[in-house]
């Protein structure tokens, strides 16, 4: 790709998200969000296949469906009010429109169908970006409206996101697909304790990207893209394997790695507004995710040296990641060891 339809597409993606995030005005919002899903849609065509061509497709498909809902909601609440501030959303049917909008756009259920068949056909660095900085601007305007949107809509799409997530995620054996799926599955925890503590989902929804990053990092660098390959990442980078192991059981929320600390505090929070059912029920599904994560983590540690196995082993390449790991290392140890900056 150009230099400069390269530049263009980034600071379309920058542009888009900084416009969504930092404006008061619905139209301004959508604008925003249209420039953003425009600038991702040659990035997910990039590899010119089948694959990412149906990727993008499906992409821009949802995307749009969801945008005309948006439209839809905004301008049913200026009909009735006379006001297009985000924080004004104040009509009902508007506000469960625009719920089930943006829990399109990130990819919660029950409109999540389309995240893992565009994640499968995208690339790793693409599916990276579908699963962090796409999900900013809706996750922000959201949050936003957290004051108007009812309770009982947002912990039912959180609760039924958090089951797809996990069940989805325990037959597949394509890495994206799993972490299309472990995406659904945090963005049900987040979506979840929106409606009562939504500075607790915007910390949940950080140390998710915090972890997913440095892990999808990790997996295009070592070109792993199924369990069979994790079992026989050692070849490759011993180092890494235990890393991205760590990261597997830190994203499932196992103590004592950080992923732990935002679902302690979703926790603590459902049991202080007296919803304990919920948090005993957002319990019980967790442990239904950490299953495909334990898998992985199995894979990697304890399929390694002297073990042998079937697969064919890769070849030692030698590359030259130096920038790659400027970044993956602090995120890395972040995503691993950041549970005693905890405020609890």
């Amino acid at each position: 790709m150009p230099t400069t339809s390269t530049t263009m597409i980034i600071l379309g993606l920058i542009m888009g998200t900084t416009m969504t995030i930092s404006s008061h005005h619905w139209l301004m919002a959508w604008m925003g969000l249209e420039m953003n899903m425009l600038a991702i849609l040659p990035i997910i065509s990039k590899p010119k296949t089948l694959r990412s061509t149906e990727a993008t497709t499906k992409y821009f498909m949802t995307q749009a469906i969801a945008s005309a809902l948006m439209l839809l909601a905004s301008t049913m609440n200026a009909w009735q009010t006379g006001n297009w501030d985000i924080t004004q959303l104040d009509n009902k049917y508007a506000t469960t429109i625009m719920t089930i909008s943006l829990a399109m756009k990130m990819g919660a259920s029950p409109t999540h169908f389309w995240l893992p068949e565009v994640m499968q056909g995208s690339s790793l660095y693409t599916a990276l970006l579908i699963t962090t900085w796409q999900k900013i601007a809706p996750i922000t305007l959201m949050y936003m409206i957290s004051n108007h949107t009812p309770p009982v809509i947002l912990m039912t799409i959180g609760i039924m996101s958090v089951l797809i997530g996990g069940l989805g995620g325990i037959n597949q054996t394509q890495l994206r697909k799993m972490m299309a799926y472990s995406s659904i599955n945090n963005t049900g925890w987040t979506i979840t304790t929106m409606a009562i503590s939504p500075n607790i989902a915007m910390i949940n929804i950080i140390t998710y990207i915090m972890m997913t990053t440095p892990t999808f990092m990790i997996m295009a660098t070592t070109s792993t893209k199924t369990l069979k390959d994790t079992s026989t990442t050692w070849t490759t980078s011993t180092t890494t394997t235990y890393v991205v192991a760590l990261l597997m059981l830190s994203t499932s929320g196992l103590p004592p790695f950080t992923g732990f600390a935002p679902k302690l505090l979703i926790l603590n929070e459902l049991v202080t507004q007296k919803l304990t059912a919920v948090a005993t029920l957002l319990s019980l599904l967790s442990l239904i995710s950490l299953l495909f994560y334990l898998r992985i983590a199995y894979l990697m540690m304890m399929l390694t040296p002297p073990t042998t196995t079937p697969s064919s082993m890769k070849w030692r390449h030698q590359h030259n990641h130096s920038q790659l790991m400027a970044i993956m290392t602090p995120t890395a140890l972040m995503s691993i060891i950041l549970i005693p900056a905890i405020p609890y």
